[in-house]
């Protein structure tokens, strides 16, 4: 209740009532809007990134709800002071904490020649006290207030009765029922003829829910910040074990000890277009010490660090048991044995192939996954796949294996699932069986290379994927 000379200018006269009424309905309309926006935003709790949004709304609804409040006050001016008692008759509920909208709000004013105190019946309920008794006096207000938010009172209060400055601050209120409020106290100081200040008045806000929704909003968008730098780190582990992981050498391959070059070898992983975690899409490529040549592809199930590490177990696995002379079979069998009993069990699929330069023929195994396509002379053809389920799907699971002899100029094709997301295998394979004509064409097995990562590498790449080529030289 400002008195008409304040501090620095007069007292503003009210809006009309007309120019009040259509902001009050621009307000609830806005609020409309954004509440049906928050329903539509339905979130679990499980994505960090969705409770930030959800706060975000409920912080704006909050304040939507606040601004409606303060503008049906200054539509229909100063509540009257409530006539029921602080503290409810027996049988009648509590009301919330803070009461109603409009009670958020109350006005108070000191007199500091007559050292009177007037409240509006709103600072009674925000602060908890008895309307029928006196108001406190600005000696009695700090008892209210937290000890470590005196300090903040005084100052305000020294700047506008000492140095005649508007007061803006907030602090907490212990209620007598001991549950604590945060208070928004705004006000100027009157002054006198003499100009000296003769009286303060003060508007009190109580923002405790709004300072809530506003926490929550900070702790939900540092959440989410965490959030975000931890799926960074795990992203840049990931990459950096895979890029241990996967044979050192882009494009073109020569393995040195095989004597006359048996095999021109090239390999490529495509990445997907949008950001997304680090797959699980390997190839390999190997000499062994007998001469002969181990080729493979595969795809692992899972994400991040956890992936990449499991990765790195499975192609250890693969060249351990094909340097001790494994059969490709027998291989993927054993390396379904050690899945099954892995801490964090995964479900993988691999090909795995060991070629015979002496005889060019080449034993292979597949579980579940696309078989190797071979390229002769212009045309193109998918192998016949033996027996072969995914790699963890099932205990005790044998694999077969095939055989087939390569002639010179052959080239062999193996590749992971994800060259054509969302497309059947049998379409990425006539897919791939069309290029024959241009691998016919091209020289070396990075060309071949090239020409998939051409056909198969745009920007609406959803998967990760792998391919390898081998072309049959000698």
């Amino acid at each position: 209740m400002p008195s008409p000379v304040s501090a620095d200018r007069p007292a503003a006269q009210p809006p009309g009532r007309g120019s009040v009424e259509a902001l009050i309905t621009q307000a609830r309309r806005l609020k409309g809007d954004v509440d049906a926006v928050r329903r539509d935003t339905r979130s679990d709790g499980a994505d960090p990134e969705e409770r930030w949004q959800r706060a975000l709304y409920d912080l704006a609804l909050h304040q939507l709800d606040d601004l409606d409040a303060h503008l049906a006050q200054l539509r229909d001016g100063p509540s009257p002071a409530p006539a029921e008692p602080a503290e409810p008759p027996a049988g009648r509920p509590a009301p919330a904490p803070g009461g109603s909208l409009l009670s958020r709000v109350g006005s108070a004013e000191w007199n500091l020649l007559t050292d009177e105190a007037t409240w509006s019946g709103e600072l009674y309920q925000i602060l908890g006290l008895d309307p029928a008794r006196p108001a406190l006096t600005l000696d009695e207000l700090p008892s209210l207030i937290l000890d470590e938010d005196r300090p903040k009172l005084t100052a305000m209060l020294t700047d506008c009765l000492v140095d005649a400055r508007p007061i803006d601050g907030e602090f907490r209120v212990v209620r007598p029922d001991s549950t604590l409020r945060t208070v928004h106290m705004m006000g100027e100081p009157v002054l006198g003829a003499d100009g000296g200040t003769t009286s303060m008045w003060a508007v009190l806000r109580d923002v405790s829910e709004l300072r809530r929704t506003q926490q929550t909003v900070r702790e939900t968008r540092d959440s989410l910040h965490r959030e975000h730098r931890r799926e960074q780190t795990e992203h840049r582990i990931a990459a950096e074990l895979q890029e241990a992981v996967l044979p050192p050498w882009r494009g073109s391959l020569r393995l040195p000890h095989q004597g006359p070059v048996a095999l021109d070898l090239a390999a490529h992983r495509l990445p997907a277009a949008k950001s997304t975690p680090i797959g699980g899409d390997w190839y390999d490529a190997l000499e062994l010490s007998d001469g002969q040549t181990l080729l493979s592809v595969g795809d692992l199930t899972g994400q991040g660090v956890s992936l990449a590490s499991g990765m790195a177990m499975l192609l250890g696995s693969v060249r351990g048991m094909a340097m001790a002379g494994t059969d490709p079979g027998h291989l993927l069998t054993m390396l379904n044995q050690l899945l099954d009993t892995t801490v964090q069990p995964a479900l993988g699929s691999a090909v795995c192939c060991r070629y015979r330069p002496e005889t060019r023929t080449l034993v292979w195994a597949q579980a579940g996954h696309p078989a190797p396509l071979l390229y002769r002379e212009g045309t193109g053809c998918l192998l016949n796949a033996p027996d072969g389920v995914l790699l963890g799907a099932s205990s005790g699971a044998v694999y077969g294996q095939s055989v087939v002899t390569l002639e010179p100029g052959d080239l062999l094709l193996l590749h992971t699932d994800g060259l054509m997301s969302g497309h059947s295998r049998t379409a990425a394979a006539d897919r791939l069986l069309s290029l024959a004509p241009r691998f016919g064409a091209a020289r070396t097995a990075q060309d071949c290379v090239r020409t998939v990562v051409e056909e198969f590498g745009g920007a609406g790449r959803e998967d990760d994927a792998c391919v390898l080529v081998a072309k049959v030289t000698a």
